[in-house]
């Protein structure tokens, strides 16, 4: 059977629901597992600036915009569910529109057969969420906190202009979806977005990764490769964990940050790029320059605006929130009732001293929703581990975590897993690189 006619409704009331359709106002899209749309509602073919005749059966990427074809191609990827948000306009009050998109999975019995893309115009509760200083989702970032709301207007301020950001924070305070807003938000939505975590790449292929190289450059380079700069000609570079990478390379990034040319490995030639660079880390780097583990030109240039993320331990407001938001997004992903956390839960959240932060805060809820049996999230259902270092609801901070602490709590997780370093990060609340670096200086006395 063709995925056109898995995902066209049965004769019987085809017309009934085609009617039901064409009135709402929300744009309904279903898009095929070749990632072709099957059929768009009028709503939907306004927010696309398409007829037709000229949206049916084209790929999702010649219809939506780039972030949200990205989302649908996540969704057919993963058959998971994904949202975007993309702004455009301005619209008839003179603000940017502001259009929400969600995108879910598509089953035929038990047969995947594609997608559903639902768009909604959001622009009039934005600007309502503006008009009372509180806005509590801006580009899947979750927050109503003071500090949070100076940084959503931040992101507004910046995301048109091509000036280069350096997003500051501890891990797992949502460095990389400040990076996917001011993408989003800005005139480059429509143009790529590359990522790299420069902490992962093996020093002896960051500059091949970066810029480049030519055939014949280095043992095993058998053709031309472009670069992750070439890559994002026409959009933004992330690059993560910048921190971690090597004084020589840096020598190199200066140059393409100042001059925006970059030369593959092995070549002479400069190759022009139009690239917006966003950069994050959660080192100190002003430390590392005067350890002279950083070159203190490139953090100038790179630090033209900072972005500073707050720990969640300084914006507790924010708690309630997100553990709403995970509660909801791993009970649908998991197929389990929504649950709702017990006080002594509540309590527990509101007190813990978050090291990991939001990613932290993330993995305990799912941890919660996966074991929990009842309605209701109770300490039982928590990871031992997280309840034994909340001290029993006793208020702590970052400081009072001392190395020995985190020593003997890192050992009892690894432990506790078998020594699955994925499964002891996902517990500690870190990333995998994050907690490699910490048992590297385990062993080397630090």
């Amino acid at each position: 059977m063709s995925d056109e006619h898995q995902l066209m409704p049965a004769c019987a009331g085809a017309v009934v629901l085609e009617d039901v359709l064409e009135s709402i106002d929300d744009g309904i899209i279903t898009i095929d597992r070749r990632s072709r749309v099957v059929s768009a509602n009028r709503a939907a073919l306004q927010f696309c600036r398409c007829v037709a005749g000229k949206a049916i059966g084209r790929p999702c990427r010649e219809v939506l915009c780039a972030c949200c074809a990205a989302a649908v191609e996540r969704t057919l990827a993963t058959q998971q569910r994904s949202e975007a948000v993309r702004t455009s306009g301005p619209c008839e009050c003179g603000h940017s529109r502001v259009v929400r998109m969600r995108v879910t999975p598509l089953w035929h019995g038990k047969e995947f057969a594609g997608a559903v893309v639902v768009l909604r115009d959001d622009t009039q509760l934005v600007r309502l969420e503006e008009s009372l200083g509180e806005r509590q989702e801006f580009y899947s970032i979750i927050a109503r906190s003071r500090g949070m709301q100076e940084i959503f207007d931040k992101i507004n301020a910046l995301a048109d202009l091509p000036t280069t950001v350096l997003i500051t924070g501890e891990s797992g305070t949502g460095k990389e979806l400040v990076a996917d807003a001011l993408h989003a938000a800005g005139a480059r939505r429509d143009g790529p977005l590359v990522k790299v975590n420069c902490a992962a790449l093996p020093e002896t292929l960051v500059e091949s990764e970066l810029f480049g190289h030519v055939k014949g450059a280095f043992t095993g380079a058998i053709a031309d490769k472009k670069g992750r700069f070439a890559l994002a000609d026409g959009g933004t570079l992330f690059l993560d964990e910048i921190g971690a990478m090597p004084l020589a390379a840096q020598a190199r990034l200066l140059r393409v940050v100042q001059d925006k040319v970059v030369e593959r490995v092995g070549d002479t030639a400069p190759i022009k790029v139009d690239v917006r660079i966003v950069a994050a880390t959660n080192a100190v780097l002003e430390e590392k320059v005067r350890r002279g583990e950083f070159r203190e030109d490139l953090y100038f240039r790179l630090k033209v605006f900072e972005i500073h993320l707050p720990p969640l331990r300084e914006r507790r407001e924010d708690i309630p929130l997100l553990a709403a938001h995970f509660l909801q997004h791993y009970s649908r992903q998991y197929g389990k009732p929504m649950a709702c956390l017990s006080p002594e839960v509540n309590q527990l959240f509101l007190t813990h001293a978050w090291p990991g932060n939001v990613r932290q805060l993330q993995h305990v809820i799912e941890h919660a929703v996966i074991v929990c049996k009842g309605g209701t999230i109770t300490a039982g259902d928590l990871p031992a581990d997280f309840v034994m270092s909340s001290g029993g609801g006793q208020m702590t901070t970052g400081a009072d975590v001392g190395a020995a602490d985190e020593r003997a709590r890192i050992l009892a997780v690894l432990q506790q897993v078998d020594g699955n370093k994925a499964k002891a990060a996902r517990l500690l609340g870190i990333d995998r690189t994050t907690l490699y670096r910490k048992l590297a200086a385990m062993r080397a006395g630090h």
